[in-house]
């Protein structure tokens, strides 16, 4: 009997990292293990470092690897002096002190006059919506907050020290998958290998300064924020190729003859839809600290208002998506209001009726990025003596989650995207109350995959297809490998078109 092969994905989020030992083949799950990240929105990236070792010795060590991929949260701005050592806490994507540099950057762009088929004048409007056009056509998305870019911008104008010892910019996926490489802070006179840096197209879209239609860096962009271009940044591998540095040894690998690849990595979001093995027309909507609206694309997408993210995939398409900052942390907020667990806030929201007596929650607590609002609050609208029950309350919440998302929908859908099936997961949807009002407010059945760590198991994914791509001829003449996803079942509900109705009008 032939030994199995195996490979390890790795999910390195906002709030844990996850390290999945998967057989290569068939995708099967073989080993496990997880450990927390610290909370916050800038962060300690040695505090990722240690909960990858940690994940990873749960999971039983990683000597029989044979292939690892990490998939990471996405836009996290990572800063390197010369010698590889961390300048600052990483700025996370949830990070929304960088919304000024963000508008200055729109406004950089904007302030020359108009185009043929741009809006004319010079009035702070028009100079916005033309600079917002100018960032689409350039990197495919408009800068907000959470985005990297706008992260350096802001410790050039803030911290002008650290910024002047910026030797390398990268993203968390990049800066783990180094460390696993063996790779971290040197002494004075040492090579940090700097340049052995690598990432993927997925998680370079989302930096502002990476055009993945053309798969180059715009170095005149990143010249914008920080005043200067002249530092190291990650290597921009394609979708299965091995990284040209394997791991460390006593990382991973250290029982496989030849040592352990590396994939490229990916974003979060691109990791997820891999993991899902989806396919033009699927959309899927993700439930995690943050809410995610994906769908695959052949072709780069253009949406010249900027509310639409034009990124890419994992697989060497393009990712049109559409995020708010608050995802399942939403119902978090109602259970604290109403002192339940999660059954006990589903149960309430099934004693409710659509449209929760009359009662809307706009769930912008940390502010949002879709729309932009960066600088806004939750608030409930709505109350009344007779509707104010914890049942109706209870409600709210449920919808105003699911609403939120229905935006995020009908911006991919008004981009010509197909949506032929809409896939619901992420931790927001183990909810029932989420589950069963899903199909009702997004006004379409809604199919429900197990749940499972699809980051995770598209990282896994993608080390098998490195490993496949590396054993070929070509090095690349080869299909992501076909893993089966369990369904767990597909929800359907009559519509309630009013309930988007009413949120629509008061959010505004």
């Amino acid at each position: 009997m032939t030994e199995r092969i195996l490979v390890a994905g790795v999910d390195t989020s906002t709030q844990s990292c996850k390290v999945r030992v998967t057989d290569a083949k068939t995708g099967e799950l073989v080993r496990f293990g997880s450990a927390k990240h610290p909370d916050g929105t800038s962060v300690n990236p040695e505090a990722w470092w240690k909960a990858f070792r940690e994940a990873a010795r749960q999971a039983g060590g990683l000597d029989d690897v044979s292939a690892i991929a990490v998939g990471g949260q996405q836009h996290g701005m990572v800063l390197l002096d010369e010698h590889g050592a961390v300048i600052r806490d990483a700025l996370l994507w949830n990070d929304t002190r960088s919304a000024p540099q963000a508008e200055a950057l729109i406004r950089t762009l904007g302030t020359t006059d108009a185009e043929s088929d741009e809006p004319d004048g010079n009035d702070e409007d028009a100079i916005h919506a033309r600079g917002v056009r100018r960032w689409v056509k350039a990197v495919g998305s408009s800068p907000v907050a959470s985005y990297t870019l706008t992260k350096v911008a802001w410790v050039a104008e803030n911290e002008p020290d650290n910024a002047a010892r910026i030797a390398a910019i990268c993203l968390p996926h990049d800066w783990l998958s180094w460390r696993i490489a063996g790779y971290g802070p040197v002494a004075d006179g040492e090579n940090a290998h700097l340049d052995a840096l690598f990432t993927d197209r997925s998680d370079a879209s989302g930096t502002s300064y990476f055009d993945a239609a053309t798969n180059e860096y715009r170095l005149d962009l990143l010249d914008l924020a920080l005043g200067r271009h002249d530092v190291i940044l990650p290597r921009v591998l394609g979708p299965s190729e091995a990284a040209p540095i394997k791991t460390s040894p006593e990382i991973a690998g250290g029982a496989v003859k030849g040592g352990c690849l590396i994939g490229p990595g990916g974003g979060d979001n691109a990791m997820a839809s891999f993991g899902l093995s989806m396919g033009v027309g699927d959309v899927s909507v993700s439930l995690g600290t943050s809410g995610v609206a994906a769908a695959i694309a052949e072709n780069p997408t253009y949406d010249l208002t900027g509310a639409i993210s034009g990124f890419a995939d994992c697989t060497g398409h393009f990712l049109p998506l559409a995020c708010t900052i608050n995802g399942s942390r939403i119902l978090d907020a109602g259970r604290h209001a109403l002192g339940v667990d999660y059954d006990e806030l589903a149960s309430l929201a099934f004693a409710s009726e659509p449209g929760a007596g009359g009662i809307t929650l706009v769930p912008y607590f940390d502010g949002e990025r879709t729309p932009n609002r960066p600088d806004d609050t939750a608030r409930l609208e709505g109350l009344t003596l007779a509707n104010t029950t914890r049942e109706h309350l209870a409600r709210a919440f449920v919808e105003g989650l699911l609403c939120s998302q229905r935006d995020c929908i009908e911006l991919v859908r008004a981009l010509g995207a197909r949506i032929d099936r809409i896939l619901l997961i992420g931790g927001g949807a183990k909810s029932p109350a989420v589950r069963a009002l899903a199909p009702a407010v997004f006004g379409m059945d809604v199919t429900l995959p197990a749940t499972d760590e699809y980051v995770a198991i598209g990282a896994a994914r993608q080390a098998a297809w490195v490993l496949a791509a590396a054993q070929t001829d070509s090095g690349t003449a080869c299909e992501p490998p076909a893993w089966r996803i369990t369904i767990d079942g597909v929800e359907s509900a009559e519509p309630t078109p009013e309930v988007y109705e009413a949120y629509a009008r008061r959010r505004g």
